[in-house]
């Protein structure tokens, strides 16, 4: 199972550089889905003075699981 941006299917990374309300976010971590149902969670650091960090489901900042097995 492999987390890729939904437009260019190339994978993210950590440290890539996402934009959520035309703000920007550096990728800090990755948690894949523990179960069929789940999406995982995509963990970001604004790029701001106030660093804040963030929690989002993959699909807002453009990814998608693919090759999942357990669906």
């Amino acid at each position: 199972m492999k987390l890729v941006y939904e437009g260019t299917q190339v994978p993210v990374q950590i440290g890539d550089v996402v934009h959520v309300d035309n703000t920007p976010y550096y990728i800090e971590g990755i948690v894949k889905p523990h179960k069929p149902g789940s999406t995982g969670r995509v963990y970001c650091i604004s790029m701001d003075e106030r660093k804040y960090f963030n929690e989002w489901f993959p699909s807002v900042v453009g990814a998608v699981w693919i090759d999942r097995t357990d669906q």
